[in-house]
């Protein structure tokens, strides 16, 4: 079952234990899609592992939120999103991706292993966060896993593609950053003067796609 708390005195968190899956991932988007039409519900903020539900106060009380949500919980299916497929090519390794070769070291793969096996995965998009158009992404090989940078970057190069922890994901904007660089790809992830700003969304299937490899 979820640990719910509150955040303020307008907002409930439903917390899911890690490790974060797909599954788990689309049981946050069923209770997201059904909270909404509950009365005192304003907003639902489907994050990594958990959900943030703002509420009126007046109209309905932290308890009596949190217990609804409670009781819905075992009744929940896991909900697909509607996502679409999605292709992104990228230019592994040299000066697109410097930490290629740090990758390659700490999974003992080669950086040529490490690149098929990286776009060889079928990734699904859990949610945006932190940058607009930012998509964290399940769905990495375990075996590519590799820490974070002990010692950040203050700018990454905008549409960079990355690995941190268990996940991967394209920086949108020049940004400070700490996953480990492999590639870069040349389309788009936020422009926000387009009808749809960001490239990839919740539930989208993405696929890397090698478009050179530098070693």
């Amino acid at each position: 079952m979820p640990r719910l708390h509150p955040l303020g005195d307008a907002a409930l968190v439903c917390d899911l234990p890690a490790p974060a899956t797909l599954a788990q991932q689309q049981r946050i988007w069923a209770l997201a899609a059904e909270v909404l039409a509950w009365p005192g519900v304003g907003e639902a903020l489907p994050g990594m592992n958990n959900l943030t539900l703002t509420f009126d106060p007046t109209a309905v009380a932290f308890e009596e939120l949190a217990a609804r949500v409670l009781e819905a919980w075992p009744g929940l299916s896991a909900h697909a999103a509607e996502g679409r497929r999605i292709e992104i090519p990228v230019a592994y390794g040299g000066e697109h991706g410097p930490d290629l070769a740090d990758v390659a070291a700490h999974t003992g793969l080669s950086a040529a292993e490490v690149v098929r096996r990286h776009s060889g995965g079928d990734y699904v998009v859990y949610l945006l966060g932190f940058l607009p158009g930012f998509a964290f992404m399940g769905g990495l090989p375990p075996e590519l896993a590799t820490p974070r940078r002990t010692e950040p970057r203050t700018a990454v190069p905008a549409r960079s593609v990355g690995i941190g922890g268990e996940q991967t994901g394209i920086y949108p904007l020049v940004s400070p950053g700490g996953w480990q660089l492999i590639g870069r790809t040349p389309l788009e992830l936020f422009d926000p003067s387009a009808e749809s700003p960001t490239l990839l969304r919740p539930g989208d299937r993405v696929r890397f796609v090698v478009e050179s490899l530098q070693t």
